[in-house]
């Protein structure tokens, strides 16, 4: 594929989209599923635009990888491992490490459904990865999502401040992911709606802070509502808002 002049600008790593199913790749919320395992959809892209930083796209992963790997995914190496090694060096000493979707969304082409469990590597990196690399898909799913700037997180934010994680919402998290998957290959945009929309449900009741908190300015779960009454489905891009 040909690159936009704003890939060539910025590197050739692309960037990663989390649909339905995010924070099931935390074993703080696997470890509540009662259904494992959980999944969660990542897209790989490649904006026509510069992206906003802190805006759940993985920009922050994506800098790391630019730098570790000189500005270029590694040809020829095994891409699991590759998600472990960016995994390794993002994370180092964290009290609190990012989840391996955002590796994974970045270095694994097309849409990809990760599968995590707990109590397989104590959830950290996934059992199964169901990809779907059909240019037929990726052009349907160019014309019907699309991306709205809203707000960055903002600085001192802490998405994880409050848990809810009760079991039969993860579940309900987990089965977002398996729709949201189901709905891309089948190219039916209105079972990708609804498969946003429950993430979101999902999102407000497990981890309240992701779209409520006191340093967000924006009220994010008005402008979702407005959006969701108009077209089929909606989410944020990440915690805070970041995009719709």
């Amino acid at each position: 594929m040909k690159q936009t002049p704003v890939a060539k600008y910025f590197g050739t790593i692309p960037n990663r989209l989390q649909l339905a199913g995010g924070w099931i790749d935390q074993p703080f919320v696997s470890k509540q599923n009662p259904k494992p395992p959980g999944s969660m959809v990542v897209v790989q892209i490649e904006p026509d635009f510069r992206p906003m930083d802190r805006s759940g796209i993985a920009s922050g992963t994506r800098a790391i990888a630019m730098k570790l790997w000189k500005g270029k995914i590694p040809k020829h190496r095994p891409l699991g491992e590759l998600v472990r090694e960016l995994y390794a060096v993002e994370n180092k000493g964290k009290a609190e490490p990012s989840g391996s979707q955002d590796m994974i969304g970045l270095i694994y082409p097309g849409v990809n459904r990760l599968d995590y469990d707990y109590k397989v590597e104590g959830g950290i990196f996934t059992t199964h990865i169901e990809s779907c690399n059909s240019p037929r898909v990726a052009g349907w799913l160019e014309r019907v999502l699309h991306l709205i700037p809203v707000e960055p997180r903002p600085p001192g934010y802490n998405p994880i401040a409050k848990k809810n994680l009760d079991p039969k919402w993860v579940a309900r998290l987990s089965q977002a992911g398996k729709d949201c998957y189901d709905a891309i290959v089948k190219m039916d945009a209105k079972a990708l709606g609804a498969s946003l929309n429950l993430n979101m449900q999902c999102w407000a009741t497990l981890l309240p802070h992701v779209v409520r908190h006191p340093l967000i300015k924006v009220d994010l779960m008005g402008l979702l509502k407005a959006y969701q009454r108009q077209y089929l489905g909606a989410m944020y891009s990440g915690c805070g808002g970041g995009y719709l």
